[in-house]
Formats: structure tokens, C-alpha cells, sequence
């Protein structure tokens, strides 16, 4: 049994927090965080606020080579375990190996770990918090109030100030394409009948061609993690918004590190540009050979000079039970918008599609 338990603790990785993000005021002796309010280190008890240290040039935001990327692989969330070390108090704590800012449970410190192991690479910006936790709540109320279909119970079982504050990882991409592209372009005519009435005839011609497009800032979700949270519901995000990475602007949130690798977020990306390339190519033929219909479209695209940017995005999260189901919901922490499920009452269903009947029933009773 020792040996076991000694094998488990070697799988535990050792990280210390960074000293830049373990703050305390100089006021009061309490953990400063980022307020989204107002962009600033803020001590929630005296007031007390520091800026962030400006960006310095070489620093900017960049887009990285992809074909010159070391580490591409992905990681499976929970797998494997790390201790941290709070610079402040000195207490371990143990956390999941992708998780890289929490708040520490002993001292309060603002525990950011740091942005990469020696296997993956670090974040090059940050989209950081505009909206505060009590704005997200009042968000999450006023959507809430909105499902008709929802039952009162479940509505109380929603805590507006239940939300935490999480930064999740997202990739960009942007790629020169290329396409080649065959289809038909269909040309309608009226065509008179001999009962006097008119169809619709096609007539198709077969075209070909190259279709060039810059695509910018393709965004994938790396998180494994969050898949069916409802993020990519509350989307998009503002990425004009973005900041060069800094871990103060983490201060007083949990983040976690990407567990979608850079090359399987590109393969999803290219699922994602493909779709949107079918469409704008469509709308390309229309407009080059002037035709009401565009079929068989067929295409190959070839992606060139692509690169990337690791991203961090705000979301405030939430839960609640009902019916021993949870229920998961999310808001977007730099516009306010919600996405989540809410519990739906089949007798309000019901209750609805019968006045529903009896509305149509007594409408048509009237008419005659």
C-alpha cells in the first residue's frame, strides 16, 4: 500500500504562484484583485486602487507562426494533479494540472500560477473583465424571467450571486486560402404553360474558377472542459478588446490552460472556415456570373501563411440543482449576454398548447 500511495505522489507536479499577482493592499492588508469596473487592482474594503502596468512595445500583441510551433499536443483535464505553492502564506494546495489562477483558500491571495508548463505554450493576450459579478446576475435574472416555460420552484433555485469569475482558453487562427472551385449557375426564366400560366425553367451552365479570402481571427474554444457549458452560446467575444497578456489582470479569478492542443484546434477551425467559405463562394458566383441559383458546388482550398494567437476570455458561470439535474449557465464577462438551459415544465407545455387550441378554436367560431 506505501508503495502505491508513493507512486501517486510523484505524479503530482510542483508549481510556486507568481509574486506579481500575490498583492496585499498597503491599507488595509487585504487581497487586491481586478476589478472589471474600472480596469484597476481594486481592494474591495478600502477602497484602495492601482493601475496595471502598460503594455510595453515589445510586448504587443503578435500572431505566431503555426508551422513554427514546438508544442502542439493537446491534454486531457483532471489526469494529472499539481501542488502550488502560495508566495504569500506558503500553504500547499493541490490543483488540476490545467488550472493556472485561483484564489488561495488559506491567506485569500490571488494564486496565478504560472502562464505555461515547460510542454505548452503561454497565453498572448487576455480579453479581461468589463461586466462585474452583480451585473452578470442582473443579466441572468432578466433572462430568466423571460422563460415563460421555466417553473417558479427552479427560478428560486437560481442564485444571481452564485457566479464565478473564470478565464478560459480560446485559439484564433488566421491562414491565407485559396480554392478551386467547379459548380453550375442557374439562370430562371418564366415559361407560359398552355393553361395560360406561367413555371419557372433553369436554365445551367457550368462554371469554374479560383476564389482567394483572408480569414481572420477563426475562433476555437480549448477547452475540453467547458464543451457543453453553454459558452459558445454567450459568444462572440470582442477581440479588439484583447490586452497583451499580464497575470495581474487574472488576479481574483479562476483560469485554466488549453486542453484542445494547436493542431486539433485547427483541425476544427478548418471545419468551421470550410463552412464559411461554401457560402461566400456561393454568393461569389452569383455575383460574377450574375445567376439566380448556384448548385454542385465543389471545392478544394489550400491554407497558407497561417498563424495564431492563445487567447483568455471572461465568462461568469453558474449552477443550480432541480431535480437532481444541473443546470449550468454562462455569461459573457465583456457583454452581459447569457446562454444556458433552463428547466422546462411539461404542464406549462401542455397548459399552453391548450389555450393555444381553444384561442384558434374560438377565432374561428367568431368568424362565422
Amino acid at each position: 500500500m506505501n508503495e502505491i500511495f508513493e507512486n501517486q505522489e510523484e505524479e503530482i507536479l510542483s508549481e510556486n504562484t507568481e509574486i506579481a499577482t500575490d498583492k496585499k493592499c498597503p491599507n488595509c492588508g487585504a487581497t487586491i484583485t481586478f476589478s472589471p469596473t474600472t480596469g484597476k487592482l481594486h481592494c474591495e474594503y478600502c477602497g484602495y486602487e492601482k493601475e496595471l502596468p502598460k503594455p510595453e512595445e515589445e510586448n504587443a500583441i503578435v500572431e505566431m507562426d503555426f508551422e513554427a510551433a514546438l508544442h502542439t499536443e493537446s491534454f486531457n483535464w483532471g489526469e494529472q494533479k499539481k501542488s502550488v505553492e502560495c508566495k504569500q502564506c506558503g500553504a500547499v494546495t493541490i490543483y488540476d494540472v490545467l488550472q493556472t489562477a485561483a484564489v488561495c483558500p488559506f491567506c485569500g491571495s490571488t494564486s496565478v500560477m504560472p502562464a505555461a508548463a515547460q510542454n505548452s505554450i503561454a497565453p498572448g493576450a487576455v480579453c479581461p473583465f468589463s461586466i462585474p459579478k452583480e451585473m452578470a446576475g442582473e443579466s441572468f435574472t432578466k433572462w430568466l424571467k423571460k422563460k415563460w416555460f421555466t417553473p417558479r420552484k427552479a427560478k428560486k433555485n437560481a442564485r444571481p450571486n452564485a457566479f464565478q469569475g473564470i478565464y478560459l482558453p480560446y485559439w484564433t487562427y488566421d491562414a491565407q486560402t485559396t480554392s478551386n472551385f467547379t459548380a453550375r449557375a442557374g439562370y430562371d426564366k418564366q415559361v407560359k404553360k398552355k393553361d395560360g400560366s406561367f413555371e419557372t425553367q433553369t436554365d445551367w451552365r457550368h462554371v469554374m474558377g479560383v476564389y482567394r479570402e483572408f480569414i481572420d481571427d477563426e475562433t476555437v474554444m480549448a477547452s475540453k472542459r467547458h464543451l457543453n457549458s453553454g459558452v459558445t452560446g454567450c459568444g462572440p467575444f470582442n477581440l479588439s478588446k484583447l490586452v497583451p497578456y499580464n497575470p495581474q489582470v487574472l488576479a481574483g479569478f479562476v483560469a485554466e490552460r488549453y486542453s484542445v492542443g494547436l493542431k486539433e484546434g485547427w483541425q476544427k477551425a478548418q471545419t468551421s472556415i470550410h463552412s464559411k467559405l461554401n457560402s461566400h463562394i456561393h454568393s461569389y458566383v452569383k455575383s460574377k456570373w450574375h445567376c439566380d441559383q448556384v448548385s454542385n458546388l465543389r471545392f478544394s482550398t489550400l491554407y497558407s501563411n497561417i498563424t495564431y494567437k492563445y487567447i483568455l476570455v471572461p465568462v461568469w458561470m453558474s449552477s443550480f440543482k432541480y431535480k437532481d439535474k444541473i443546470y449550468q449557465f454562462v455569461v459573457n464577462g465583456q457583454t452581459g449576454k447569457v446562454s444556458g438551459k433552463a428547466p422546462v415544465s411539461a404542464f406549462r407545455v401542455i397548459l399552453a398548447v391548450l389555450l393555444g387550441i381553444a384561442a384558434i378554436i374560438g377565432l374561428y367560431y367568431a368568424l362565422q
